[in-house]
């Protein structure tokens, strides 16, 4: 990022002034449009703009990365109620742990822009995956407090990954931010699918405790690590102390409030669901196992349209706000869904529900992408819309859980997931708009 800024002095300044229209408006962004000072960049900087193979291969070892995003922490979903039953824990406190490393998302995604300043992006990725892998071995550990407090440091390391990644997105792959951005939601499908899915069967198979079971994702992350550490040796430490300070007025910009409220409160529906749909399902007859595939079987329709999304909504802002219009609607039937007909129709709800999330995740990552002018403006409000985001998200899981241990059933809960919807729905089409953040030329 500070490379950038080195090798093209007024990239900030000539990006800034671009018409938002043409930065992919809706989800998918780019700044090296004709005429635009990304074309100028040297191949030191552009890469894999400039070295295709390169740019393929780094690509791959990003999507990698990305899989440790969600993965370690729907591991946790199937086997909750084993949790519960062999620590005691109340639906509460078990909500408080699935809530421990969405708070983490929050309060640890300000440090980023500092930790990039100090590292540079991707050998601070190369520490993301080593923080990971050391929070998932430290829930192994028998104590209940290691598995809070393995939970909080995973948290933490995937909190500067969530910041890092669209920043990476933003300098290597200008001109394929659409489809990277696209990729990237669809991994944040696939890790916590192959986990939650994966993680009850491997148990049965193994014969091993939920503890060993929950702790073999962390090999994606030393995969991560592995994969990615030649290519960040090789790159040239971060300078400069003032290379990302954060824009003046952005915590004051309505825009970058609406990006960052409709993050938080799509984040909030997942990560609730994420926990506890497997426990609503066991609570009405359904195993286990089954209510951990179901969980997984409800990313693939969100990959799917993950993947779709960036590329239906690219230089078509008004198809963002149509979008943002249909994923509201199928979470709400989702939700309403699983009131009625939890498990006989369990397919269909997750399936729509799934679709929804998918959707939602991808216009999330896409707004925040699209409404920054340049690298440095991703960088910092990346950083807000994670902090503010995740930490709006945090109440999710402990609330719904409290609300079920209130009410002893769980229609309040999914009504409550439903309210919400109301303002994701203000949020999504406000971000929705064709302009950038902290642009005085399109006002509010």
């Amino acid at each position: 990022m500070t490379e950038l800024e080195r090798t093209v002095p007024a990239a900030s300044a000539t990006t800034a002034t671009t018409n938002a229209a043409d930065v992919a408006p809706g989800v998918g962004a780019t700044v090296d449009g004709p005429g635009h000072t990304a074309h100028h960049v040297s191949e030191q900087i552009a890469g894999p703009a400039a070295r295709p193979a390169a740019g393929v291969w780094l690509a791959v070892i990003l999507l990698v990365s990305a899989l440790n995003l969600r993965m370690a922490v729907a591991a946790l979903s199937p086997v909750l109620d084993m949790v519960q039953t062999d620590t005691g824990l109340s639906s509460a406190m078990a909500g408080l742990l699935s809530t421990v490393p969405v708070i983490c998302f929050g309060v640890f995604a300000l440090a980023t822009p500092k930790l990039i300043r100090r590292f540079g992006m991707e050998r601070l990725l190369v520490l993301v995956m080593v923080v990971i892998t050391a929070g998932i071995a430290l829930r192994v550990l028998p104590p209940l407090a290691a598995l809070f407090a393995g939970t909080a440091v995973l948290g933490a390391g995937i909190a500067v990954g969530n910041v890092l990644v669209p920043g990476i997105i933003k300098q290597d792959f200008a001109g394929k931010a659409g489809l990277m951005t696209g990729l990237y939601s669809v991994s944040l499908f696939v890790g916590p699918a192959l986990s939650a899915g994966l993680t009850v069967p491997v148990m049965h198979a193994t014969g091993l405790g939920w503890r060993p079971a929950i702790a073999l994702w962390g090999g994606v992350a030393v995969l991560a690590a592995a994969l990615l550490s030649p290519r960040a040796l090789r790159q040239p430490r971060a300078a400069g102390s003032g290379a990302l300070r954060r824009p003046k007025g952005l915590w004051k910009d309505p825009l970058a409030w609406m990006v960052s409220g409709f993050m938080g409160l799509q984040s909030l529906g997942y990560y609730s669901g994420i926990t506890w749909i497997p426990t609503l399902l066991q609570d009405h007859g359904m195993s286990a196992g089954q209510a951990g595939w179901m969980l997984s079987y409800s990313s693939f329709p969100g990959l799917a349209m993950a993947l779709i999304t960036p590329l239906t909504v690219r230089g078509r802002p008004r198809r963002a706000a149509a979008l943002v219009v249909a994923a509201v609607v199928a979470c709400a039937i989702g939700y309403l869904g699983l009131i009625a007909a939890p498990v006989s129709l369990a397919y269909l709800w997750l399936t729509i529900l799934g679709v929804g999330q998918g959707m939602a995740i991808s216009l999330a990552l896409g707004f925040i992408v699209a409404r920054a002018p340049d690298v440095h403006h991703t960088a910092h409000l990346s950083t807000m819309a994670q902090s503010v985001g995740y930490l709006i998200a945090s109440a999710g899981p402990v609330g719904i859980g409290v609300l079920h241990d209130v009410t002893g059933g769980w229609t309040v809960p999914m009504l409550t997931l439903t309210v919400i919807l109301i303002p994701l729905l203000i949020a999504g089409l406000g971000a929705s708009r064709d302009r950038h953040i902290l642009d005085k030329h399109h006002p509010a």
